[in-house]
């Protein structure tokens, strides 16, 4: 079949009608396919965002059980004096108050500058920082149990813990058992340890 100029005149509009809406349909396909892409992509973000605050909202709930649950204890050890500034005042009470009751011998004691603590055993007790005040105490004795009551005389207020960290006993002269005097002299390092705040920390 031949096609004449005249025919192709009256066919280049048709065709030029088609070029075009075949260019408009490749483009339309090209921009929903575009679109299909980011929503998409919009939809992935927004799963990532919902799971993320499913985990947030989940978490929480798992911080508010642990705060519900360890919060009276941590308030007890800053009752107590474990966290937070050292409270040289009351060791010191404590430590007239258990020598008076006792009836024990005279004693004397120092406390040294307050200073970080790092033990020879592992402990982690991150954010805090742990410390410890050395008090230095000289205690004459009738025998041994003197010093096992005042230990435990200060063990037994519950206040700021402590660690006996050396002592040594000497005896003073002969041993007399008639008259009540000091046999024995003991001397001690007791390191009282403190928790600092993140916060207390701080320069």
């Amino acid at each position: 079949m031949n096609i004449s100029g005249q025919d192709f005149r009256k066919l280049r509009y048709p065709i030029i009608a088609l070029g075009v809406v075949l260019i408009l349909a490749t483009l339309l396909v090209g921009f929903a396919e575009n679109m299909k892409s980011k929503n998409e992509q919009a939809m992935q973000t927004q799963q990532q965002q919902l799971n993320q605050a499913r985990q947030r909202y989940e978490s929480s709930g798992q911080e508010k059980e642990i705060i519900t649950k360890y919060l009276p204890l941590y308030r007890k050890l800053i009752e107590d004096g474990f966290i937070g500034e050292e409270r040289r005042i009351e060791w010191v009470d404590g430590l007239r108050n258990v020598h008076q009751q006792s009836k024990l011998f005279g004693i004397n004691y120092t406390i040294s500058t307050q200073e970080e603590y790092k033990p020879s055993f592992a402990l982690n007790v991150a954010p805090f920082t742990l410390n410890r005040s050395v008090m230095k105490l000289e205690l004459a004795m009738l025998h041994e149990g003197d010093l096992l009551t005042l230990l435990n005389g200060l063990d037994a207020q519950e206040t700021t813990p402590f660690i006996v960290r050396d002592c040594e006993i000497t005896r003073v002269g002969p041993i007399n058992t008639a008259n009540l005097t000091p046999n024995l002299r003991a001397n001690c390092e007791l390191d009282w340890l403190t928790l600092r705040e993140p916060q207390a920390t701080k320069p």
